[in-house]
């Protein structure tokens, strides 16, 4: 969860609300210093290298990271006869960015005149993160979308017993399983696989990738579909749940202290399908519909593997995906979304596309 997108408090699917006398209006947008050097690369080259990056919250949308012009080498934007109009800050302008032998088509925007009300924005560019190279924070790559610093994720211990059924079948007894918390949503359960009869667990293929915790994998549980999951390799940052399995309660029977969990408001949604991970496209952009931005990439999973410019190690598809999921071929379909949230069950690994 972030400010603005799945269950914030800027969201269409805000769990709480404001406590203030009179109703704020529908749609609030939120402008902040990221106060982080951002970096961007285009055809193995740096276009763009700020200190000075204002981060833009917009509803239903992951924050986006506007560069101001002097930042931003002049000669990769091409103006473009693209002009389009937002609903809040005006008519925006488009860009191709050209680098080397390389040029992309509407990967770049700025809001030409924007309300006096948003006049941070004046003179800024931001860039189509899929039809990047990748993004940077210093000299570690950022991936799925700019950094939310309103997401958070905290794993805690707990003596609570767990215990996983279908119909009569235990699947799973824990006596110290971890809790997951990620930034307000229902909180997620995971067991040690010491405590799971793990003769159960069909793994299924396809993966999803979610840009905090890592490389998903799924699990069949009898005729229950994709009712577990595992981050086997998880980041370090998370790495208490690595190799961890956590379950679906809509999809099998989880009981915590005698107590039957239930799937909680604002996380249904549905995984992805054949079709939605076929479904191509090379819009992008802040005039979008939701589930109408993303493109489909087919990216050797063995490729996808890169070392950031410290050293370091993460899974990644290029660029840098919001979800993937692999094909029964062994290769990666990586559904990029950048500008439009990723369905996912928070706590959770991410899912393609809502229902």
């Amino acid at each position: 969860m972030g400010l603005s997108w799945q269950q914030g408090p800027l969201s269409a699917g805000a769990i709480g609300h404001f406590l203030t006398p009179e109703p704020l209006p529908e749609r609030l947008l939120f402008a902040e210093p990221l106060r982080r050097r951002m970096r961007v690369k285009f055809n193995d080259t740096w276009i763009a290298d700020s200190d000075n990056v204002i981060l833009l919250h917009e509803p239903g949308r992951y924050p986006v990271a506007y560069f101001p012009r002097r930042d931003v080498d002049p000669q990769v934007l091409a103006a473009s006869d693209k002009v389009t109009h937002h609903k809040d800050l005006g008519e925006t302008t488009w860009y191709a960015v050209h680098a080397g032998d390389r040029t992309t088509e509407r990967a770049a925007w700025e809001f030409a005149s924007p309300p006096e009300r948003a006049a941070e924005l004046q003179g800024r560019i931001a860039f189509a993160w899929r039809a990047m190279d990748a993004f940077y924070e210093e000299d570690e790559r950022i991936l799925g979308h700019a950094a939310d610093p309103y997401h958070r994720i905290d794993i805690r211990n707990t003596s609570r017993p767990l215990e996983v059924r279908l119909g009569d079948t235990v699947v799973a007894r824990s006596e110290h399983p971890v809790v997951l918390y990620e930034s307000g949503f229902a909180p997620r359960w995971y067991v040690p696989r010491a405590d799971i009869d793990e003769t159960r667990l069909r793994p299924v293929q396809g993966q999803t990738f979610c840009p905090y915790k890592g490389l998903c994998d799924y699990y069949d549980i009898g005729d229950a579909h994709r009712a577990a999951w595992t981050y086997r390799n998880a980041y370090p940052e998370v790495g208490r749940i690595g190799d961890m399995v956590s379950f679906e309660p809509d999809r099998v029977e989880i009981f915590l202290d005698g107590k039957r969990l239930e799937l909680e408001s604002g996380q249904k949604v549905a995984p992805p399908t054949a079709s939605t991970a076929a479904w191509t496209s090379t819009r992008s952009g802040p005039t979008d519909p939701i589930g109408a931005g993303g493109r489909t990439r087919r990216v050797d999973m063995a490729q996808a593997m890169r070392k950031t410019e410290r050293g370091t190690t993460r899974p990644v598809s290029l660029p840098a995906p919001s979800t993937a999921a692999v094909s029964t071929a062994g290769a990666a379909w990586a559904v990029e979304s950048a500008r439009e949230p990723f369905a996912r069950r928070p706590g959770g690994p991410p899912r393609a596309w809502s229902a």
